[in-house]
């Protein structure tokens, strides 16, 4: 990788976005009445049975929800941006001759593995990719499409780094890794960069959509002139590359930046690792969110274990993940993979990051930003994922209640 590292600013953020722009999408920001209305309303007893809040009162955060589609993006992942920094910084380093000659290697179980192989194809240079044999068949063919030579390998970090070595050690390939390094992290980070700019235009147009929007005030009156953007934004964390960039980008703003993981099998090393505070450095888990099944790395941790960057850090179980992808994929009519929708299912599910948004906003609420990580998934996977499919009535009755079994005052798309 280029020995060359930019500082973890949001300047230099502003700087790779300017490099990558004419090699991305500017993904679109998505609001969707239903699922800020489900935030909105408290869970049932039920739902907090078997939990630390069982025979509390829910907690009852008023939440406006705006999600950030990467899934949309090129390879239908938001990997596209770091790869394309890091081998674009790359280049600038050592020259494009020198890198075609040896070529770039990387380990992903999908979508970093698309993005660096095209990243690779867009600029004529060799690319080694190291999968996991249990990867996404869908993200396997993705990766192959774009004329990457495929290695296979174990599914934990250590498995992957080893035939990684041996792959540098026959070809002289440049490692790019998937998400621990600063090159990869500010990539990532251009994401919180047009975030911010795409929820201040949209506001500024349709003032309504915010919580701090008062009836008889517009953006004339100064309630979202002010450009208040965001109040907090959660990122998937795998890695910890998108967490950590999207972090950097929002540091000393207002917006404060929260991390979600699944929390089966250990996949939740952060908040274990941030609570404990030691970096966990292995990670073997099976959870459905194969995006997010790697610890976090030296890099990601620095910025992560950071309070003055990631505020907190939420786990979710696989039940609640499902639950939040039905959602998505019914009442958004998106695309999404199960690692796309830990934020949501954190926003929607977990008692502890619900109480705090009531504790902390008060009764005005927040504005929070969630990212649709990625979107490659394949229909056979979502069916064997959600099986029978003949659930309690009651609970599936269109237009009353959602996928979680709390009713919602509307169920509009939009």
């Amino acid at each position: 990788m280029s020995t060359i590292e930019l500082p973890l600013t949001r300047e230099s953020i502003v700087a790779a976005h300017k490099l990558i722009k004419p090699h991305i999408h500017t993904t679109p920001v998505l609001t969707n009445t239903t699922l800020s209305n489900l935030a909105s309303t408290p869970q049932s007893p039920e739902a907090l049975k078997g939990t630390p809040w069982e025979g509390q009162e829910p907690a009852k955060p008023n939440i406006r929800l705006f999600f950030k589609a990467e899934n949309f993006q090129k390879i239908g992942a938001f990997k596209v941006r770091g790869a394309f920094h890091a081998v674009l910084r790359l280049v600038e380093e050592k020259g494009i001759e020198e890198v075609r000659k040896k070529g770039v290697v990387t380990h992903s179980s999908g979508n970093h593995a698309q993005a660096l192989a095209l990243a690779a194809r867009t600029l004529s240079i060799p690319a080694h990719i190291v999968m996991p044999s249990i990867s996404t068949p869908s993200k396997i063919s993705g990766t192959r499409a774009q004329g990457a030579i495929l290695h296979f390998s174990g599914s934990t970090a250590a498995e992957r780094e080893a035939v990684v070595a041996d792959v540098i050690k026959e070809t002289g390939a440049t490692l790019v890794p998937p998400y621990d390094h600063p090159h990869i992290m500010l990539g990532q980070g251009t994401m919180a960069l047009e975030f911010a700019a795409e929820v201040d235009a949209l506001l500024a147009a349709t003032p309504e959509l915010s919580v701090h929007y008062k009836s008889g005030q517009g953006a004339a009156n100064g309630i979202i002139g002010e450009g208040r953007g965001l109040d907090a934004l959660i990122a998937p964390c795998g890695g910890g590359g998108m967490l950590s960039g999207n972090a950097i980008y929002f540091h000393d703003s207002r917006t404060r930046v929260f991390g979600a993981e699944p929390q089966f099998e250990g996949a939740d090393d952060a908040r274990r690792g941030v609570a404990a505070g030691q970096r966990i450095t292995s990670v073997k888990t099976l959870t459905i969110a194969d995006g997010l099944r790697t610890p976090l790395g030296p890099h990601t941790w620095k910025v992560i274990s950071d309070k003055d960057y990631v505020a907190g850090l939420y786990a979710v179980t696989e039940q609640q993940i499902k639950d939040a992808l039905r959602l998505v994929l019914e009442r958004m009519k998106c695309f999404v993979e199960p690692s796309a929708v830990v934020a949501l299912a954190t926003v929607l599910y977990n008692e502890e990051f619900r109480k705090m948004v009531e504790r902390e906003a008060g009764k005005e609420g927040w504005d929070i930003g969630l990212i649709f990580s990625g979107g490659n998934t394949t229909i056979e996977a979502i069916v064997k994922m959600f099986g029978d499919v003949s659930e309690d009535k009651a609970r599936r009755e269109e237009g009353l209640v959602g996928a979680d079994g709390r009713k919602v005052a509307e169920n509009v798309a939009g």
